[in-house]
């Protein structure tokens, strides 16, 4: 039986260490030192064990590794808000449930229960979930990564389907205002109900956008707010080219424009108590202000003596807050931001403005979107159909 070879050490003079050239993981040499052989061998050893863990990884990849490889490869020719969103979807949904696995052993049951969870969010999520999964695992297979894909048979409908958005009426506008006036959401919401602003257009959006003394005032949206790691990134870059626009303002969001800008120090229409954009958890107490005032029931939960002691509060209309005097229960109704944007579309259409040009106030990349979205309003209302159906009836 043959004997192992003994490794073969050089003795460095100078450095007055044994060394060893091995190969690395990517097929270059380098070099070990050690004090001693038998340094030099356990050295050795950790570092070939490494170089092993490298190449089986690389030949091998976890679908973590491999996700987020496929990411930094399309970074480059999508859009800076894609990614966001992309990278945040895979994380999630990706990620989470499977990311420590490796890619060649997931099998299409492992995808349909990882990919459940996104099943429990809006169809839309589910939808851009299930693309991502797609696109993932047909990419390793043609990158020889993988010899099929497990996606093939993933169920292409899922989600809940969103509920039928509902515009405030003219008096629910009223209340709400009357319940922030002279609050740092109002500027906010005046920005959305007359402007048709989405949230993101509304944070980033600065004065240097903002055209009051033209003889007819307007905003330029060409910038977006969205935060990493709670930190506010104000991009140039849009989600679609439709959402760069011009929209004209109203009177009366004209003048509380005006009276915001006249108090205001900072490049930001909307900002913080230094003059920047604000953070997501900034953004989330401006819009607590509007969450407060409402009389849905609410869960608190505070810790005394070490214990966590939760409270149920359910507010009566027009009470004041027990742990705040300055607040009082007069929003009866739920509202979110976007509901906001609903509405100023909605009085748009309503008020007899052609699909097109909201359309392009709404920043909609096709015309199509603003019809699916909203032709019961301009199609399907009684007094439109009522002479219509009359003639096709008639003798």
């Amino acid at each position: 039986m043959a004997r192992p070879k003994k490794p073969t050490y050089e003795y460095v003079e100078r450095l007055g260490r044994y060394r060893k050239r091995i190969k690395d993981a990517d097929g270059n040499y380098v070099a070990i030192y050690g004090r001693t052989p038998e340094e030099l061998t356990e050295k050795l050893a950790e570092a070939q064990r490494q170089i092993d863990e490298a190449v089986f990884r690389r030949d091998n990849p976890t679908v973590e590794d491999y996700a987020t490889k496929w990411l930094t490869m399309h970074s480059s020719h999508i859009r800076t808000t894609t990614l966001v969103d992309y990278t945040s979807k895979v994380k999630i949904y990706i990620n989470e449930p499977l990311g420590k696995k490796y890619m060649a052993e997931i099998t299409p049951d492992d995808v349909k229960l990882a990919i459940s969870k996104a099943a429990q969010q809006s169809a839309s999520i589910y939808r851009g979930v299930q693309m991502l999964y797609k696109m993932i695992f047909t990419s390793a297979v043609e990158s020889g990564v993988i010899d099929k894909s497990p996606c093939e048979n993933i169920n292409p409908r899922g989600g809940k389907e969103p509920k039928e958005k509902t515009a405030l009426t003219d008096q629910q506008i009223s209340t709400l205002l009357d319940a922030v006036q002279g609050l740092p959401p109002y500027p906010f919401i005046m920005l959305c109900l007359y402007a048709g602003l989405r949230r993101e257009e509304v944070l980033a959006l600065q004065w240097d956008s903002v055209f009051l003394s033209d003889k007819a005032p307007y905003i330029t949206v060409r910038r977006a707010w969205h935060t990493e790691h709670n930190r506010p990134v104000i991009l140039d870059d849009l989600k679609t080219k439709a959402s760069r626009r011009n929209i004209p303002i109203p009177p009366q969001l004209v003048e509380c424009l005006k009276a915001v800008k006249k108090q205001s120090a900072s490049d930001f229409v909307i900002a913080n108590r230094d003059g920047g954009a604000l953070s997501a958890t900034q953004w989330r107490r401006v819009w607590g202000y509007v969450r407060t005032r409402t009389v849905r029931e609410r869960t608190y939960h505070r810790y005394i003596n070490g214990q966590k002691i939760s409270r149920t509060v359910t507010p009566v209309l027009g009470e004041r807050a027990a742990h705040n005097g300055n607040v009082v229960y007069s929003i009866d109704f739920e509202v979110t931001p976007h509901q906001l944007r609903h509405t100023y579309i909605t009085n748009l259409l309503l008020a007899g403005v052609d699909v097109k040009t909201v359309q392009y106030l709404a920043g909609h990349e096709h015309a199509k979107i603003t019809l699916d979205i909203y032709a019961h309003l301009t199609y399907n209302r009684p007094e439109d159909l009522a002479d219509k159906v009359n003639r096709a009836f008639s003798g």
